[in-house]
């Protein structure tokens, strides 16, 4: 058996291009394009790459499009002042503060500013508190885009077993929220688990945790759906996941490459989140 690959980019494509007609539809009721301003402080390179894609994707598809690029010395009070102001803007739907800031300003401070109608990263606690309690609401992107995956190669999780390697706030802990409220039966793995035993046994692996290769191949479960989440450069400066892809890709019956797999579909479902942002304001 060799696994399908799941195209992420094509995925994220097809649902950008989904987005278009309802962009429009909303700028032709309000008389503006949804809109998301993203904040980016200091010059983390990683950051600036991630923004300037964020940004091409929205104007791509014809939102109001804002970029706050901020000195690394700017106070917290400085910052909240302009989430603040970003929060009373009629124009922005969505607003995006990366990820990470500098170490003299509380993240938590500023997550917990910004707007829970206009956080389309789903970071906010009242966001992942409904998501927890399986009511709508803006989800996080990854999970979100990790679930778009699965509808499209059309892998129901109901009744299934599932295993989540990490458990951050950003991917882990929502994607268990949303494998849980899909009626999967989740395990959560973190550094105190047996993840060799857990992911011998799954029907569904999703792995972002940050260590290359750390899920062997030879631990999946023939038939196996596996998502990774994980993104590593190697010393070799190439891109590598948490799972060991080829062994694992003559195991699974399908698996995301990386890169090409999750990553643009992250990007994809921020777009989505915007856009039901905008949808619900709107009314």
């Amino acid at each position: 058996m060799t696994a399908q690959l799941i195209d992420g980019k094509a995925l994220a494509l097809k649902v950008r291009e989904g987005l278009k007609g309802e962009a429009q539809q909303i700028a032709t009721r309000r008389g503006f394009a949804p809109g998301i301003a993203v904040v980016r402080v200091g010059e983390d390179p990683a950051s600036k790459v991630y923004v300037t894609s964020k940004k091409k994707t929205a104007e791509e598809l014809g939102f109001g499009s804002w970029e706050h690029h901020l000195d690394a010395t700017i106070s917290q009070a400085e910052l909240l002042a302009l989430v603040a102001k970003l929060n009373a803007d009629p124009q922005v739907d969505g607003i995006l503060v990366q990820l990470p800031l500098p170490k003299h300003i509380d993240s938590n401070a500023v997550l917990l500013a910004v707007d829970p109608a206009k956080d389309v990263d789903g970071f906010h606690p009242v966001n992942a508190g409904h998501l927890f309690q399986g009511r709508p609401g803006l989800v996080a992107c990854t999970p979100a885009g990790v679930m778009r995956m699965l509808e499209e190669i059309r892998f129901n999780p109901s009744g299934k077993n599932a295993v989540v390697i990490g458990r951050s706030n950003i991917v882990g802990r929502p994607m268990a929220a949303l494998l849980i409220n899909a009626s999967a039966t989740v395990t959560v793995c973190h550094s105190k688990s047996d993840v060799a035993a857990e992911v011998r046994r799954a029907e569904l692996v999703v792995a972002a945790v940050g260590v290359k290769h750390l899920v062997k191949g030879e631990w999946v479960k023939p038939g196996a759906v596996v998502i990774d989440v994980g993104m590593n450069r190697g010393a070799d400066g190439k891109l590598a996941g948490d799972v060991e892809f080829e062994p694992a890709k003559e195991r699974a019956a399908f698996i995301t490459p990386v890169p090409g797999g999750v990553g643009p579909m992250t990007i994809a479902m921020l777009m989505s989140n915007t856009v039901a942002a905008a949808r619900a304001r709107a009314k």
